[in-house]
């Protein structure tokens, strides 16, 4: 069986043709049929209004003690910083998504403001990082 030839990281193929490629930042780079995704250079978030770097973003997974979800809501909505709050089945009970300046404000965020609030057992946060656009030479 003849194995896939392997694709550069500036270039990105789909299944079909030979010439079938997508280049550039955005696509997802296939080798054979199969999509190889820890290779795809992109850029998942990209805060970038005008030229200036917005605040950091991150996902905060919270979970409720049983009847408190309503009451831990509102709290969450008094919190400039918190720009989305989803109430959800299941485990999470609520996914927020914040914007802060800097990962301290982010500390100081989810300590002393989110676990601070009656109802909350735990979170779990997750911020979102950019990946640099790599163009192979």
């Amino acid at each position: 069986m003849k194995r896939p030839k392997p694709v550069s990281a500036g270039q990105y193929q789909r299944p079909g043709p030979a010439s079938a490629t997508l280049t550039g930042a955005s696509g997802i780079r296939y080798v054979g049929k199969e999509p190889a995704i820890p290779a795809v250079p992109c850029t998942i978030h990209a805060p970038v209004d005008g030229g200036v770097v917005m605040a950091d973003r991150a996902y905060i997974l919270i979970h409720v003690l049983p009847g408190q979800t309503s009451r831990v809501v509102r709290a969450l909505g008094e919190i400039k910083q918190i720009k989305t709050i989803d109430p959800c089945w299941g485990k999470p009970d609520i996914i927020a998504v914040v914007e802060v300046p800097d990962q301290d404000a982010l500390t100081q965020l989810v300590l002393s403001r989110i676990h601070t609030i009656d109802g909350v057992s735990q979170t779990d946060t997750h911020l979102v990082y950019r990946l640099k656009d790599t163009k192979s030479k």
